[in-house]
């Protein structure tokens, strides 16, 4: 997206006040003066401007952090998920403001049921007394995009209805524009922010929000999980009901059972916690190993157990997925760490695009090896998964290496569910479960049908190339012989070089109008004689154009201090 796309509407106008504004209350005036944003601050803001609050000696990420929460709440439900999304992203964003953003809660006031039930007989096209023998019209839960109400269906089953707020589509959208807006201006104007990939994370942002507004995409997602888990016994998912599921509802099977964080805390209904923790972790390497896609947001809240050793998941609208490729590069990637080949390791990286411009190798390669010396030969009892995946991503983050998010996620649900099982079962062995995966995922990239099949794959490619060579050598001959050849230069700072010249160049010509305007009217006031027009003396016309240059004088100096350029 260029720079200069974003539409003057007056809602795009207004949200970008709002921005500036609130950015400018918590001590970020810095960033908007050089976003150039100071021309939407209210013109006594920039007297006001610049200090936050005084604030506890701590260490600065953990201020910035605090700040940056604080701004989330203040501009709404879509920079809350943002900041929810970013926490995420430990490989990128440093740990102190991680912990800051993972504490932001998506808590907002129901809306109507009236319009709850008006939304259900728009999607189904069937009214809510006739497709439902009940509906509680007060929901249980309540977030920026739906909340959530029970029912029972006309044939018995209970439910759950998810069901879309009004008009969050538009809002969204609006935001996800700006933002895109803004990570990009913000890339170009501030080259120390590029480590922090803001253009990158607003992508993913808006590619997940799409997907999560989306409740036929959550649906298909949750009939996937109903699908492979539908056989066994010991895991549970809900099932979709189809013929209630539209784009702004979404119904599914009502789970019972006690929640995990109950559980933990040892209140709920007593449990085998070995067995449990057992079929968690069968449940969630069967989905990293075999599946294909997982459950990307497992914490305590999303889990429920049925006593004695039934597990239970809901809320599938964080779903991530691992490729084929990914999953193989994954395990040439372990393989090549447990046998101290870093450079495989590099290379896998490197393959994966996740090495960034500003990567010493050499630094990379050091670092990766004093992490795997840390490990190496360490008894599998006393690894902890968890403070592993700390480690990897805070070396990573370290050396401008940007890993992909669906790996990302799936070591940090890893992670998660590692430490709940250990919650649950201090002497269970996870990593006696996930050896066996990983060599039979070896095996199989070794084995001569696949090798086969990627020699005939390659070979393919390769003809094709050999094929078009000649053709393709030919075209670029022809068009540099007819001076279509064309170099393209690409400036990251020309359109913030462009907008200072315009705002110098008219600075200067409404400086130079000031000063004709003063020459003017002293050549009027210096005249000798009565010269009237129309009964006023010309001679009046002098002090207008003094009392005319003096206001010009105040507003140039105005503009002058609130872009902070004075010197």
């Amino acid at each position: 997206m260029s720079l200069v796309t974003l539409p003057k509407t007056v809602r795009t106008t207004r949200r970008l006040v709002a921005i500036a504004q609130v950015l400018s209350r918590h001590g970020f005036s810095h960033f908007v003066a050089r976003l150039q944003f100071q021309r939407y601050l209210p013109s006594t803001a920039w007297l006001k401007r610049g200090r936050p609050a005084e604030e506890p000696e701590t260490d600065p990420l953990e201020t910035i952090g605090e700040r940056l929460v604080r701004v989330c709440e203040e501009l709404g439900p879509t920079f809350v998920k943002l900041a929810q999304m970013a926490s995420t992203r430990p490989d990128i964003l440093p740990t102190q403001i991680l912990k800051s953003l993972g504490r932001l809660q998506d808590d907002v006031s129901p809306f109507p049921s009236e319009q709850a039930r008006r939304i259900v007989r728009n999607d189904i096209d069937v009214p809510v007394d006739e497709a439902f023998a009940s509906f509680d019209d007060k929901p249980f839960a309540s977030g920026s995009i739906a909340q959530v109400h029970r029912a029972k269906t006309s044939d018995g089953q209970d439910v759950v209805l998810k069901i879309k707020r009004p008009g969050i589509e538009q809002t969204i959208q609006l935001d996800i524009y700006v933002l895109q807006w803004l990570a990009e201006r913000a890339e170009s104007l501030f080259p120390e922010m590029r480590p922090y990939r803001p253009q990158m994370l607003v992508e993913e942002f808006a590619q997940t929000t799409r997907r999560e507004l989306d409740f036929v995409n959550e649906a298909s997602s949750t009939a996937r999980f109903y699908e492979a888990f539908k056989d066994n016994t010991q895991i549970n998912t809900p099932q979709v009901r189809w013929d209630l599921t539209g784009p702004n509802v979404l119904t599914l099977e009502f789970m019972d059972g006690v929640r995990l964080r109950e559980v933990l805390d040892e209140k709920g209904e007593p449990c085998d916690r070995p067995a449990v923790a057992r079929n968690l972790a069968e449940c969630f390497i069967a989905q990293f190993f075999e599946l294909g896609f997982f459950h990307a947001d497992p914490h305590p809240g999303n889990l429920f157990i049925r006593p004695p050793e039934g597990l239970s998941l809901v809320d599938f609208g964080m779903v991530a997925r691992m490729d084929e490729e990914l999953i193989g590069r994954l395990v040439i990637a372990i393989v090549a760490a447990v046998n101290r080949e870093t450079d495989i390791v590099i290379d896998v990286l490197a393959d994966l695009g996740a090495i960034g411009r500003e990567t010493d190798r050499r630094v990379l390669k050091r670092d990766l090896q004093e992490l795997n010396e840390k490990y190496y030969g360490l008894p599998v009892r006393r690894f902890d998964i968890g403070t592993l995946f700390g480690e990897l991503v805070e070396t990573v983050r370290r050396n401008d290496v940007t890993l992909p998010r669906d790996f990302v996620l799936m070591m940090k649900s890893l992670a998660a569910v590692s430490g709940v099982i250990q919650q649950l079962d201090p002497e269970f062995n996870l990593l006696e479960l996930i050896q066996p995966k990983l060599r039979k995922l070896l095996a199989e990239r070794a084995s001569p049908r696949r090798l086969l099949r990627q020699a005939g794959m390659s070979s393919w490619h390769i003809l094709n190339i050999l094929r078009d060579a000649p053709r393709m050598i030919r075209d670029l001959m022809r068009g540099m012989g007819r001076g279509q050849f064309q170099i393209n230069i690409r400036h990251e700072n020309i359109d913030h070089l462009a907008s200072e010249l315009d705002r110098s160049s008219n600075r200067l010509a409404f400086s130079v109008l000031m000063a004709a305007t003063i020459m003017g009217s002293s050549m009027v006031l210096s005249l000798e004689g009565d010269f009237q027009i129309l009964g006023f003396e010309i001679r009046y016309l002098g002090f207008v154009g003094y009392a005319l240059s003096f206001m010009m004088g105040i507003g140039l100096v105005i503009a002058i201090l609130r872009s902070g350029k004075l010197s």
